[in-house]
């Protein structure tokens, strides 16, 4: 694992957008399979460039199959605001369907509402090229920066958006502080903390 460059960005959003195509939430959002292949890809690019490349805490394998954005403590996980802004640039571009701007502002200012104050490392996002996932990709790059959280004495964070990850987190320590109901009809998403280790435990990595 290694730190991403300018240059990785379009190859990381690609694997970003093929790896969360089908997220529950993402497909909540933006209902139409045809416009989330269009709007994925040019979105992330845009978030990696300007919220997380900023901090350099932008993570990537030798070959590009897997990206972690991460942000630093004292840094503000990106404001409702940001996230807009930069999806606005994508919107100029392309078509969206509606529900999609109705839905996620609201998504965006709950999660606001409920992220920790505490000083913690905040996991955004994590994926891995589909054809690659199952390999151990996900937790060699979650077990790295994990050391790092428990070198410091650090907690880490981050927010769930399909309930099949929560037991790869758990198996690092994480754990559910709520279940986060994003609407009546909508989909879940759960919030996961995780406190650091002591020095010289070690994580067991997850081939599976």
């Amino acid at each position: 694992m290694h730190k991403a460059a300018r240059s990785d960005v379009h190859q990381l959003a690609a694997v970003l957008a093929r790896a969360m195509e089908d997220d529950p939430v993402i497909c909540w959002v933006i209902p139409r399979p045809e416009t989330r292949r269009r709007v994925l890809p040019r979105f992330f690019a845009a978030m990696i460039r300007h919220l997380y490349l900023p901090t350099d805490e932008v993570y990537t394998t030798g070959n590009l199959d897997a990206a972690a954005l991460w942000l630093p403590p004292g840094n503000a996980a990106p404001a409702t605001s940001d996230v807009l802004r930069l999806a606005s640039r994508v919107l100029l571009l392309l078509p969206l369907v509606g529900r999609a701007l109705i839905r996620a502002p609201g998504m965006l200012r709950l999660l606001d509402a409920h992220h920790p104050k505490e000083p913690h490392y905040y996991l955004a996002l994590l994926g891995t090229e589909p054809a690659r996932q199952g390999h151990g990709i996900g937790s060699a790059m979650l077990e790295t920066q994990l050391a790092r959280c428990d070198a410091e004495g650090i907690p880490a964070y981050l927010e769930s958006s399909n309930g099949r990850n929560v037991p790869l987190y758990a198996r690092h320590g994480f754990e559910v502080t709520k279940e986060l109901v994003l609407a009546p009809s909508g989909p879940s998403m759960w919030l996961m903390w995780r406190a650091p280790r002591s020095i010289g435990h070690t994580l067991r990595p997850d081939f599976g």
